[in-house]
C-alpha cells in the first residue's frame, strides 16, 4: 500500500473537503444577515469563501461594508453555530456529514511514519466538534485553524503542520477543494492535490496549482504513487 509514498504528512482541508458543511454554513450565513436586516447571500457566493477565515470570507463577500459590519456579522454567525451545536444530540454532527469515502480514506492511513492534519477556515473548538462528532480526532497529529492561524491562501498554516511534526515541504501532501487550498500547499512548498467532490471547479483548482485532481478519496493513494513515478 504505502509503496514509494512512505514517511509523509496529510494535511487535508474540513468544510468541503472532509465534511459537506455547506447547508449549516449557508444557513447560518442567512441567519447573521438577518439580524442586521440585510438579504440573506446568495448560497453559490458563501460557497465561494468557504475555507477563509471567517471574517475575510465576510468581507469578500460584503467589500463595501465597513470593517465593524463585517465583526458583528462575524460574531453574529459565530452565535448561531454555537446554537445549533446546543441543540444536537450527544455526539452527533449538525448536518456534516463525512464525504463517501473519506472515513476509509482516514483510518486507511495508518503507519508509523504518516502522519495527519487539518489546515481549516473553523476555529479550533469547530473542528474538535466535527472530528469528534465522526470518531476521527485521535486520527489527527496536527490541527490548524482560523484563530490560531492567518487565512488561507497564507502557508502559514501548512507550516505549523510541518513544523509540529517536522515533516519537509517536499513530504507534505495538502488535499482541498478550494483554490485557496492550492495556493496555500504551493506557498508552502508541498504538494498540493484538489478534490472534485467541493465548493470550487474543478478548473479553478488546476488554475491555482493544482498538482493533481481526484473525484474520489479512494484515488489518493494511486494519484500519489503516479507523481512519484513521473518524478
Amino acid at each position: 500500500m504505502w509503496t514509494g509514498i512512505r514517511h509523509r504528512l496529510f494535511v487535508f482541508d474540513c468544510d468541503g473537503t472532509l465534511v459537506d458543511s455547506q447547508h449549516n454554513i449557508i444557513a447560518a450565513m442567512g441567519a447573521a444577515w438577518q439580524r442586521y436586516d440585510l438579504p440573506p447571500p446568495a448560497a453559490a457566493d458563501v460557497r465561494r469563501v468557504v475555507g477563509l477565515t471567517l471574517e475575510v470570507a465576510i468581507a469578500r463577500m460584503l467589500p463595501a461594508a465597513e470593517d465593524q459590519l463585517h465583526r458583528d456579522l462575524a460574531a453574529a454567525y459565530r452565535e448561531v453555530v454555537h446554537a445549533l451545536r446546543a441543540e444536537e444530540v450527544p455526539g452527533g454532527v449538525s448536518d456534516e456529514p463525512l464525504f463517501p469515502g473519506i472515513r476509509e480514506l482516514i483510518l486507511g492511513l495508518e503507519a508509523p511514519d504518516v502522519f495527519l492534519g487539518v489546515a481549516t477556515g473553523k476555529n479550533l473548538r469547530g473542528l474538535e466538534h466535527t472530528l469528534r462528532g465522526h470518531g476521527l480526532r485521535e486520527r489527527f497529529h496536527t490541527l490548524q485553524t482560523a484563530d490560531i492561524c492567518r487565512s488561507k491562501p497564507d502557508p502559514e498554516m501548512v507550516q505549523r503542520a510541518m513544523a509540529e511534526t517536522v515533516m519537509e515541504a517536499a513530504a507534505t501532501v495538502v488535499i482541498g477543494d478550494t483554490s485557496f487550498d492550492m495556493e496555500m500547499a504551493r506557498a508552502a512548498g508541498a504538494t498540493a492535490v484538489g478534490v472534485a467532490w467541493g465548493y470550487h471547479d474543478v478548473a479553478e483548482l488546476w488554475a491555482a496549482g493544482a498538482q493533481a485532481v481526484i473525484s474520489h478519496p479512494a484515488e489518493l493513494l494511486g494519484e500519489l504513487r503516479r507523481m512519484v513515478t513521473a518524478a
